[in-house]
């Protein structure tokens, strides 16, 4: 075997950690596979024989080629979430079906990334992302992390900490329990399906926030308050009807499909007995890579 032959088997092993990171980075699974080739080109381009920790390098190289990818984004004033004005563009979902994910998946969504997690992520500044997904998410130290920024080890602890605080605030942790999860979820659907507007509201916390994002041709909108979130079950009851149970980043979400083609994704956060936050995608370029035999049947 040569000697790249030997590096590329080396890089392969450590391909779905990478895809991880940047997937956390960059909210994009078409990204994240570009970010992953450059690192391979990085990689195949150095000499890194005096490497004693290949993952923890390549670690720190995915994460400035991705942090290289968001300022390039920002600067084209494509920065995926813009709240205030009401556009609104979702991360890429991970479908897999209702009964569980397969390992690659597993280790993608380590740490329960869920939709509105990568939503509060792209709100955050690209140091302030990098610094927060580095050490929070993958426990690499601030000073390894700090040159990829030209900060201070210091200066990087504070963007972290900052970031954190978003996190902790707009994005709290969902709950854990997976049927429970998936009773309030076919709770909604029933009361979409129904057009009851009780029941819904009953499903939805007071301060739930919906967000959809439609793509370039349908602009996203910003619902939020649940009356307002209810008052749109027709357009649920549409979605609702043609609903496939599946899971959406790890968590029961739906897909739906009418005549063989997606037509939405929406997952759902969950707290106690209602939904949080519920972000549907009806992208149409977007749902057409999504592979509809991870559903089964």
């Amino acid at each position: 075997m040569s000697e790249n032959d030997l590096l590329a088997r080396r890089f392969e092993e450590h391909r779905p950690h990478l895809r991880a990171v940047a997937y956390r980075m960059l909210g994009s699974l078409g990204d994240v596979d570009d970010a992953v080739q450059e690192t391979w080109l990085k990689l195949s381009r150095s000499d890194v024989t005096a490497v004693e920790n290949l993952g923890g390098w390549l670690t720190t190289v995915i994460g400035r080629v991705c942090l290289d990818m968001l300022r390039s984004r920002t600067t084209r004033r494509e920065s995926p979430l813009h709240d205030d004005d009401g556009q609104v563009r979702l991360p890429d979902p991970v479908i897999s079906g209702p009964d569980g994910l397969d390992p690659e998946q597993e280790i993608l969504l380590a740490d329960s990334v869920g939709i509105a997690l990568l939503v509060v992520l792209e709100t955050l500044a690209p140091a302030e992302r990098l610094a927060f997904v580095l050490h929070d998410m993958f426990a690499v130290p601030f000073d390894e992390i700090a040159p990829v920024l030209g900060r201070t080890s210091a200066s990087t602890r504070q963007l972290a900490s900052r970031a954190r605080r978003r996190v902790q605030g707009a994005a709290p942790a969902p709950d854990t329990d997976l049927a429970h999860r998936r009773r309030i979820v076919d709770a909604f659907l029933a009361a979409s399906r129904g057009g009851d507007f009780d029941a819904l509201v009953a499903v939805l916390d007071p301060e739930i926030v919906a967000r959809s994002d439609g793509g370039t041709l349908r602009p996203g909108v910003i619902r939020r308050g649940a009356a307002d979130v209810a008052s749109q079950a027709i357009t649920f009851a549409r979605f609702a009807e043609a609903a496939h149970p599946a899971l959406v980043n790890g968590t029961p979400g739906v897909v739906a499909v009418a005549e063989g083609r997606v037509i939405s994704v929406m997952a759902f956060t969950v707290q106690g007995d209602r939904i949080t936050t519920l972000d549907i995608l009806t992208d149409p370029e977007r749902l057409a890579r999504i592979d509809l035999s991870v559903l089964g049947g």
